[in-house]
């Protein structure tokens, strides 16, 4: 099964540190966000990779084949950073047709992507509760599993989901760049196309130096 991981923001929020190195290469104790999703994703069963890359996207580039040469991953590059949902359509000719995993290269976790189902006719999100830093939440998920948004939302997305790419076809778009919540993922709740479910252990969307910091205390008290 396919997975395909965003790697291709800015970092702006991480400045000075993104100046020189792109975000997904900061490291949580030895080894990089990205490097800790790519073994993360391979551990649970995903045999091919695509990435995308633009910020410092040289670097990304020279990373991945000195450590992964082994292994089945794809570099889509960006002139610029599409933002999640220009990723997505600009990267359909790699996907396929089928359900693939999408994961944001930027969050500290241990979801067991083992257990996901392997197909989905929509969309499926994974939620955590709201952390500081998003109270408002994204969406809520119901008694039958289907994801819907209210004016109180206690969900917010983890940034890791299942997509099946037929979705992509349908979007007429190259308007880059546009985010995948309101483009794809939006319209679709809205359908109520959209599953979910909820993981309650630990997760970090490590886009801030505070977040990057408390990442890697989480990390030193581990060992």
């Amino acid at each position: 099964m396919k997975c395909m991981i965003l790697a291709a923001g800015y970092g702006k929020r991480m400045m000075p540190l993104t100046k020189e190195t792109p975000k997904p290469l900061l490291k949580i104790g030895n080894e990089t966000l990205l490097d800790r999703n790519i073994k993360h994703v391979l551990s649970n069963g995903f045999d091919e990779i695509i990435i995308n890359v633009s910020h410092h996207g040289d670097k990304i580039k020279e990373h991945l084949i000195k450590n992964y040469k082994d292994h089945k991953l794809t570099l889509v590059e960006e002139p610029h950073p599409y933002g999640t949902g220009g990723a997505l359509v600009n990267a359909k000719d790699y996907l396929g047709d089928e359900t693939i995993l999408i994961i944001n290269a930027d969050i500290f976790h241990d979801f067991d992507l083992s257990k996901l189902n392997k197909e989905t006719e929509c969309i499926h999100l994974v939620g955590i509760e709201n952390p500081d830093h998003n109270k408002d939440g994204d969406f809520n998920i119901g008694p039958d599993g289907k994801v819907f948004c209210d004016d109180i939302n206690k969900l917010t997305w983890s940034g890791i989901s299942l997509l099946n790419t037929d979705i992509l076809s349908k979007i007429d778009n190259n308007n880059f760049p546009f985010d995948s919540w309101s483009s794809i993922v939006l319209p679709q709740i809205k359908e109520e196309k959209v599953t979910g479910e909820i993981y309650s252990d630990i997760w970090l969307d490590v886009g801030t130096k505070d977040r990057l910091e408390l990442a890697n205390k989480i990390i030193r008290k581990e060992d």
